[in-house]
C-alpha cells in the first residue's frame, strides 16, 4: 500500500483527476498474495486517499477467472459501491452480449455509464488469441471475416475497421453511454473510425446533452 500511496501524492502533484483502476493479471503459477486481491480493493483505497474520478472495467461476457456472470456482476457491484463512477468494458464482437450484460447490470442495481469496449480487428492471429485469452464469443460472422482475409492484411485491416464501424453505429442506436476504442496505438484505425461515426456522436450530444460520448 505504500507504494500505492507515493503514487497517489505523485498524481495530486501532477493535477491527475481521473484515473482508469485494474487489478491486473496475476502471473500464471502465482498467487495474488498483495495488498489489493480485487480492484474493488485498490477502487476504495483511491477514494479514501485521494479525491479522483474513478473507472472501472467490466466484463459483459464474464471474467474468466469468475465462477458464473451472476459472480461476475457480484464483483462488478463491489466495484461501484467502492466508488467507481463509470465502467469501461472488456471488447466484444457482438453487441447482443453487451445489451444483455446492460440488463444484468440494471437488476443489480449498477447505474453508472457503461461505455462499449470495441476492438477493431487487424490481424485474424491477434484477435484469436485475444479473444481465447478474454474468454470472448467470436460469432459466425465475424469468423468468415478472418476466414476470408486472413491473408490479405489491407483487406482484413479494412474489414475490421468496417465491422467495428457496424458495431459502433449499433451500441450509439440503441444509446449506449460511450464507445471506448482500442485502438493498440494504430492511429490510421483512430482517424478511419472517426471519421465513419464522429457525426453520430455529435447528433446524440445535440440532440440529448448526456447523450453518448467516445473515447479511445
Amino acid at each position: 500500500k505504500q507504494d500505492v500511496l507515493e503514487k497517489i501524492e505523485e498524481l495530486k502533484t501532477a493535477g491527475i483527476k481521473n484515473i482508469l483502476a485494474l487489478r491486473g493479471d496475476i502471473p500464471e503459477g502465482e498467487e495474488n498474495r498483495g495488498d489489493f486481491r480485487y480492484a474493488s480493493d485498490l477502487i476504495a483505497f483511491l477514494k479514501e486517499h485521494g479525491n479522483f474520478h474513478i473507472s472501472a472495467a467490466c466484463y459483459p461476457e464474464g471474467h474468466i477467472e469468475s465462477a458464473d456472470r451472476v459472480e461476475d456482476i457480484r464483483y462488478l457491484k463491489n466495484k461501484v459501491d467502492a466508488g467507481a463512477e463509470n465502467l469501461i468494458s472488456q471488447l466484444f464482437f457482438e453487441n447482443k452480449q453487451f445489451y444483455i450484460f446492460q440488463e444484468r447490470c440494471a437488476l443489480a442495481g449498477i447505474d453508472v455509464p457503461i461505455e462499449a469496449g470495441i476492438m477493431p480487428v487487424i490481424n485474424s492471429r491477434q484477435v484469436l488469441k485475444m479473444a481465447s485469452l478474454c474468454g470472448v464469443n467470436v460469432p459466425k460472422k465475424f469468423q468468415r471475416i478472418l476466414d476470408k482475409y486472413a491473408d490479405n492484411p489491407i483487406a482484413m485491416r479494412d474489414a475490421g475497421i468496417a465491422y467495428a464501424v457496424d458495431q459502433i453505429v449499433d451500441l450509439v442506436t440503441h444509446g449506449v453511454d460511450g464507445v471506448h476504442l482500442y485502438t493498440m496505438n494504430n492511429p490510421y484505425i483512430a482517424r478511419k473510425i472517426y471519421k465513419a461515426t464522429h457525426s453520430l456522436f455529435e447528433s446524440t450530444q445535440k440532440g440529448n446533452p448526456g447523450g453518448s460520448s467516445a473515447s479511445a
